[in-house]
C-alpha cells in the first residue's frame, strides 16, 4: 500500500489526506519548490475529483501564499491583480484549472500565465487506484472486506471521479442492506456506477 500523505487541517472526524501516487507525485514535488517557479507562479491542471482543491489548501497551510481555485471561471482582471500583488509581495501564486485547457482573453494575463510553471495531475495507475479506494473507504468509516482493491482495481474506470463514485456506492449499498461490504456489494456497486459488464468482469 502506498502513502497517505500531505495532511490537511480539517474538522474532527474528517481526515484530510492527499493520496500520493503516480498521477500526482511529480506535481507534489514541484509544489515543494515554489521558490524556483518562474515568477513564483504555477498552474495546476487535473481531471475532476483529482485533488486540485486539496493541493491548494495544503499549499496555503504550508505558509504564506496566494491560491485561486477554478481559475478559468474567475474574473481575469481579478486574477491579474492577484498576480501583480503576489509579485509585489514576493509570495508564490498557485492556480488550479480543470483539465481541458484555459483560454485567457486578457492578453497581459495570458502572457504571465504562459510563463508560469504548468503542472498536471494524471490518471492513477493500479497501485494508486488501490490506495484511493482504501483512502475513500477510510474517510467514510467503511470497512471493506479483504481483497477489495484486488477485485475492484481491474474493473474500475481509471479516473479519480469513478473511484470515488464506486466507493460511495459500496458504502450506500452496504448501509441499505445492513450487510458487510463484501464481494457481492462490490460487484453491485460497480454495476450501479459503470454498468453490468464491469461488475461481472472475470
Amino acid at each position: 500500500m502506498g502513502q497517505f500523505a500531505l495532511p490537511l487541517a480539517t474538522a474532527p472526524g474528517r481526515p484530510g489526506l492527499i493520496v500520493l501516487g503516480s498521477g500526482n507525485r511529480a506535481a507534489a514535488d514541484a509544489l515543494e519548490q515554489s521558490a524556483h517557479w518562474p515568477f513564483r507562479t504555477a498552474v495546476l491542471t487535473g481531471p475532476p475529483r483529482s485533488g486540485k482543491s486539496l493541493f491548494l489548501r495544503w499549499f496555503e497551510e504550508r505558509g504564506r501564499a496566494f491560491t485561486i481555485d477554478d481559475a478559468a471561471a474567475r474574473d481575469e482582471a481579478e486574477i491579474f491583480h492577484t498576480w501583480n500583488r503576489a509579485q509585489a509581495e514576493d509570495v508564490p501564486l498557485l492556480l488550479a484549472v480543470a483539465a481541458g485547457g484555459w483560454r485567457i482573453a486578457l492578453p497581459d494575463l495570458a502572457s504571465r500565465i504562459g510563463a508560469a510553471l504548468h503542472l498536471s495531475i494524471d490518471p492513477p495507475d493500479d497501485d494508486m487506484a488501490g490506495d484511493l479506494i482504501l483512502a475513500h473507504a477510510a474517510q467514510r468509516g467503511l470497512a471493506l472486506g479483504e481483497g477489495a482493491p484486488a477485485y475492484l482495481v481491474p474493473r474500475i474506470e481509471r479516473s479519480y471521479a469513478a473511484i470515488e463514485q464506486v466507493v460511495d456506492a459500496i458504502d450506500r449499498l452496504s448501509l441499505e442492506r445492513k450487510a458487510p461490504a463484501t464481494m457481492s456489494v462490490w460487484r453491485d456497486a460497480l454495476e450501479a456506477v459503470q454498468g453490468p459488464q464491469q461488475g461481472r468482469l472475470l
